[in-house]
């Protein structure tokens, strides 16, 4: 248990620091300046991972429903006129794609994992 509790605290400094950087009005420019949508799946990618690892018994379709409409949310905020950014219905795909991607992989990491285990 004391594993889920640090993955669980990595995802809540996770998930602050990306609504917070989405909610900024002008956030600050990253090294590189990656591509807006290599950002997003990059997040939520991450986010992924770090809410499979925190919640293991979580079932993957309730993690991906979660962080799909966190996505969703966060466009919705980027609507309000103050903060001057761009919400985009492809954002929110490229987030849910992230996450499904992510999913799998994890999925196939721990049937890999099990079997090597059991041998």
């Amino acid at each position: 248990m004391g594993s889920s509790l640090f993955w669980r605290a990595a995802f809540a400094a996770a998930f602050c620091f990306a609504v917070i950087m989405a909610s900024l009005p002008h956030p600050p420019a990253l090294p590189g300046e990656p591509q807006d949508k290599l950002q997003h799946i990059a997040v939520f990618a991450v986010l992924t991972l770090l809410a499979t690892l925190g919640w293991p018994r979580q079932r993957a379709w309730r993690i991906a429903l979660a962080l799909s409409l966190v996505g969703a949310a966060i466009e919705l905020i980027q609507m309000i006129p103050a903060l001057h950014r761009d919400a985009e219905f492809a954002d929110w795909v490229a987030d849910t794609a992230a996450i499904l991607v992510t999913l799998l992989l994890m999925q196939g990491w721990r049937r890999i994992s099990a079997g090597v285990q059991s041998s």
